[in-house]
Parts: C-alpha cells; sequence; structure tokens
C-alpha cells in the first residue's frame, strides 16, 4: 500500500487546510486594504498581520481546537482502549478465546497466541496496518 493511498485522508484535510488559511488570509487583506483606503489611510502590512492573527487565532480557538478535540481526542481514546470502549472488545475477545480454547484443546494457547501475534494484539490494544501490509507482501 502506497503512502499517498495509506493516508489519503489527511492529505485531503491538509490540502483544504491549505486553501482555507490562504483564502482566508488573502481575502482578510483586501477588506484590510479596502477598510484602510475608506479611512483615507494606507494599508500597512504589521497591523495587518496582527489583526489577522488575532482573528486566526479565535477562529480556531472556538472552531478548530473545539472540532479537533472531539474528533481526534474521542479517536485516539477509542484506539488507546478506554474503558467505555474496549468494554465489548474485552468481551468478545474472551467469548472468542474460550471457544478456541473449548474445540483445539491442548493446541488452543499456541493457536491464541499465534492470532495476536500476526494481528499485533498485546496487553489490549491491537496495532493497526501490520496485517494489512503482511498480505501485500505475501501476494505474487
Amino acid at each position: 500500500m502506497s503512502f499517498g493511498k495509506k493516508y489519503a485522508y489527511a492529505w485531503i484535510t491538509i490540502a483544504f487546510f491549505a486553501l482555507s488559511i490562504v483564502g482566508h488570509w488573502l481575502f482578510g487583506w483586501f477588506a484590510y486594504v479596502n477598510e484602510s483606503q475608506s479611512h483615507g489611510e494606507a494599508a500597512e502590512l504589521s497591523p495587518y498581520l496582527v489583526e489577522m492573527g488575532r482573528d486566526t487565532f479565535e477562529n480556531w480557538q472556538s472552531e478548530f481546537l473545539q472540532l479537533l478535540w472531539q474528533v481526534v481526542g474521542l479517536a485516539y481514546f477509542l484506539y488507546v482502549g478506554s474503558p467505555a470502549s474496549k468494554e465489548n472488545d474485552d468481551r468478545l475477545e474472551a467469548k472468542v478465546d474460550a471457544l478456541i480454547r473449548l474445540k483445539a484443546g491442548d493446541d488452543a494457547e499456541q493457536l491464541i497466541a499465534d492470532i495476536d501475534s500476526r494481528y499485533l494484539r498485546g496487553h489490549g490494544h491491537a496495532k493497526p496496518h501490520r496485517f494489512a501490509n503482511e498480505d501485500a507482501q505475501s501476494k505474487p
């Protein structure tokens, strides 16, 4: 799997962010120049940078950071296995392990260890993408 395909969502998000921040600052400059001219003053870069910096960070505080915390924070806690998110996974895994032990007998522990190793499962947490990489490497 190529780096671009693997992180396509991130690249699209970065592109949207870059376009929006450039547009925000560009149209902000036009508005600043218009306002300066309407007051009979020359537009200066330094006051514009201060005003746009303030407006940008105010916008980030009210919108981006709130959304970032909600989406990324919750996704992170789901990934690391907060008690709320891993309760069902742990219960399901315990049931499957019990079924394997019931059917596989003496080979059960080795079979469970092999499955856990293949999916990078350790201490209740799975690490993503390893299985997909193994499949891609094993194909002719």
